[in-house]
């Protein structure tokens, strides 16, 4: 993994939603519509948060919601063209925030313009997922392997810094293989980072030769656990995420484009800081989706136009966030702030120590011996934790003034306490 990654904490926008673009494409011949201006208003706000990069949604032409590409070597018109997409680039250097871009390359649309790359399937094109209007590219051809790896290096040459890699886990991984190390010998710190939902992630990294796949098992537990009163849940998979970390780092979020939103998931708001306790004390290369840190809600529906409460416009400019939000926005600040004051957690191993249904403890440690122990209450009573705090101090807790007789925790409460 690129070495700059173990500090990145990624700002997740989807372009096309975020900037408030039209459903479909224009019409041919249209003039751009330059929106990306609009997100460069907002990198302040990223940097202010705590972020050091932009994980960037589809930006490249395609039909309806940018995962049915039909070119990837220009940027939407919805969006902009390429200088617009330079000008974001310079931006966010300026500011220190690197750019990730979302490479859809496992399906486009059928207007895509090399139809000879299509995969076959029953004397027909095979689809992704029983989309019709996404199209599998047939990754056996050295076509499409040559096609992708010019993709990827040209925006690399235009100042991306990686991609991630969108449906990986449809893709087999002897393809990225195939793809990556060319790219890596001309671009030896991009980091790619592959969508994988579930299955043997370690595995699938090893055999692609990618830096990361999404942890979904650990996004999963963190609110499943929390709405359900069932930390066994999450006990089992940071046990699962630990062992994740022995081979490679864990892509981790709380939420993203395509899953409901936490504020939604949690019945009790007070537990959206216990999640992100969690997200912010354990290894891994964490993301925040755009609007998250506003407890923005939303629901994820399997229907036409389902994924629209989560992908939703951002207003002109952060003033007119409606005021609610404000609160989680800092303790987001807060606990990045944490997570960059201790960048060793990146690659932290996590044990639990204590747990019943609704409370639970584990410490995060490297081989340095720095050491973070996090204090988790959701229960309607105080909780005292029977572990050893000695040398240890609160970094940060769910009481305002930081005091309280530790290791007891206060009802719906939490802690992280460090050296």
């Amino acid at each position: 993994m690129a070495r700059w990654a173990d500090h990145a904490i990624w700002w997740h926008v989807y372009p096309l939603g975020f900037t408030g673009a039209p459903r479909e494409a224009l019409p041919a011949g249209s003039e751009p519509q330059h929106r990306l201006a609009r997100l460069e208003g907002w990198l302040d706000y990223a940097v202010e948060l705590g972020c050091s990069g932009l994980l960037l949604g589809p930006v490249f032409a395609a039909e309806t919601h940018g995962y049915d590409t039909v070119d990837h070597f220009r940027i939407d018109p919805r969006l902009g063209d390429d200088a617009d997409f330079d000008r974001l680039v310079a931006a966010a250097h300026d500011r220190g925030l690197r750019i990730v871009l979302d490479g859809v390359f496992n399906h486009v649309a059928r207007g895509f313009g090399h139809p000879e790359w299509f995969r076959r399937e029953g004397g027909d094109h095979a689809v992704f997922e029983g989309h019709r209007h996404l199209v599998a590219l047939d990754h056996d051809q050295p076509a499409v392997a040559d096609y992708v790896a010019r993709v990827m290096s040209h925006w690399l040459a235009r100042g991306v810094s990686g991609w991630r890699l969108d449906a990986a886990y449809a893709v087999p991984p002897e393809f990225w293989a195939r793809v990556l190390p060319g790219v890596r010998q001309r671009y030896p710190d991009a980091w790619f980072a592959g969508e994988v939902l579930h299955g043997d992630y370690a595995a699938y990294v090893a055999r692609s030769g990618l830096d990361t796949v999404t942890q979904y098992e650990l996004w999963k537990a963190i609110w499943s656990s929390l709405r359900d009163g069932n930390f066994f849940e999450l006990s089992w998979a940071l046990e699962r995420h630990d062992e994740l970390l022995g081979s490679f780092v864990p892509q981790t979020f709380a939420g993203n484009h395509d899953v409901t939103r936490l504020a939604s998931q949690l019945p009790d708001e007070r537990h959206l800081a216990h999640a992100l306790a969690v997200l912010f004390t354990v290894g891994g290369v964490p993301s925040v989706y755009y609007g998250d840190e506003q407890a923005f809600r939303g629901v994820k529906e399997q229907r036409a136009g389902g994924d629209d409460e989560i992908r939703p416009e951002f207003p002109a400019d952060a003033t007119r966030l409606a005021p609610h939000g404000w609160p989680v926005y800092r303790l987001h600040q807060r606990l990045i702030g944490l997570r960059r004051r201790n960048a060793w957690l990146v690659r932290a191993r996590t044990e639990v120590e204590h747990l019943t249904n609704r409370a639970m403890a584990f410490r995060s440690r490297d081989d340095e011996g720095n050491q973070v122990l996090t204090l988790l209450n959701t229960r309607d009573d105080p909780y005292s934790f029977p572990v050893g705090i000695d040398g240890l101090r609160v970094l940060d807790s769910s009481s305002p003034d930081g005091k309280a007789p530790w290791p007891t925790v206060p009802p719906h409460g939490w802690a992280i306490l460090g050296q």
